[in-house]
């Protein structure tokens, strides 16, 4: 009997029952409280962000189909271009020039996905390689964060918020200064280092209730999206909850030795992109690690850098840097903490 004309195909031989786009759009519904949030607490320039970035991404996605000679239709509309530029524009301050995520998404699309091989074979987070990028190239841009609406005198409306953001014009009765502030993060470290103990730094009013005032309700948002994931089983625990524990962890150490100079773990835990980070960007299937233990080492090296960052590194933030540095880590975790094959001998 001839055999050479039998089909053969490798693993897996059961078909996962969810797609790629089923996985990107359950991310992105679940990302939705967040910036709902986002947009009431902090103003429009948060969906003006996200509009655009969304927009250059298709367009850079599509410009790298037809080069690379690909499927459009399969790969276009299968929400990763889209959810990259989402991530990115939630990285970046709400008021922005447009070019800033239009340059972010150029990076994320054409560098950090399609010249590594595209979906699948990129090293690095798209989205945190970018931001990355456009914090060491723009620093300006991207340390001026919009107040809260409720401490601030005037605020700007959609269509003054689209304004600056295509031209950088603002009412004439109206200060740059006036709408924005330093984050919390940024803030105590700032102060820290001018002298100043936490005691006297939190009557600021730039504290809320356990963190920044407006981003602690924007990250509880972002919690309740991150564990629907989990309940939905689009993302495993280890992750979360092993970069939680890592930064709450050594936040604890710290307050007990210094209390004077570190802030207690729920300013560090809703503080910054830390519960974003922890729930849709380290937990990418294509950058992180994919074993157990692997995933638990992996969230716990991005909770203690992120800390280390935002303690002594030159940033007020350290999330972006974090993930892309326990990047490079992954084959060799995955390589060491691979579990045994069923039948395998010791």
């Amino acid at each position: 009997m001839d055999n050479t004309n039998i089909p053969v195909s490798s693993s897996p031989f059961i078909p996962s029952s969810v797609s790629v786009a089923q996985i990107m759009r359950t991310v992105i519904y679940a990302l939705i409280p967040g910036i709902v949030i986002y947009i009431g607490l902090f103003g429009w320039g948060v969906m003006i962000n996200i509009v655009i970035a969304s927009v250059s991404a298709l367009v850079f996605e599509w410009l790298m189909l037809l080069l690379r000679n690909r499927p459009v239709r399969v790969f276009l509309f299968d929400g990763s271009a889209v959810l990259t530029a989402i991530l990115l524009a939630l990285a970046i301050p709400p008021a922005v020039p447009w070019w800033i995520p239009v340059v972010g998404c150029f990076f994320a699309i054409v560098v950090a996905k399609h010249l590594y091989g595209g979906l699948g074979y990129n090293t690095f987070n798209p989205a945190m390689a970018a931001y990355a990028i456009l914090l060491i190239s723009f620093p300006r841009e991207l340390s001026l964060w919009n107040a809260p609406l409720d401490q601030v005198k005037q605020s700007l409306g959609f269509i003054q918020s689209l304004q600056f953001s295509l031209f950088h014009t603002l009412p004439a009765t109206l200060q740059y200064d006036s709408i924005t502030s330093a984050t919390l993060l940024d803030h105590v470290r700032t102060e820290v280092g001018l002298g100043k103990t936490i005691d006297v730094i939190s009557r600021s009013p730039i504290f809320g209730y356990v963190s920044g005032a407006g981003y602690e309700w924007v990250n509880a948002g972002f919690l309740i999206g991150g564990l629907w994931l989990i309940y939905r089983k689009i993302i495993s625990w280890h992750i979360p909850v092993a970069m939680l524990v890592g930064i709450a962890l050594i936040s604890s150490i710290s307050l007990m030795f210094n209390p004077g100079i570190f802030t207690n773990p729920l300013v560090q835990l809703f503080g910054g992109a830390s519960i974003l980070g922890a729930f849709f960007i380290a937990t990418d299937p294509i950058t992180a690690s994919t074993t157990p233990l692997g995933r638990i080492i992996y969230g716990l090296g991005i909770g203690l850098i992120t800390f280390s960052i935002r303690s002594w590194g030159g940033y007020p933030d350290g999330v972006a840097f974090a993930v892309l540095l326990m990047g490079l880590t992954v084959p060799l975790l995955d390589h060491y903490t691979a579990p045994k094959v069923y039948g395998a001998r010791a």
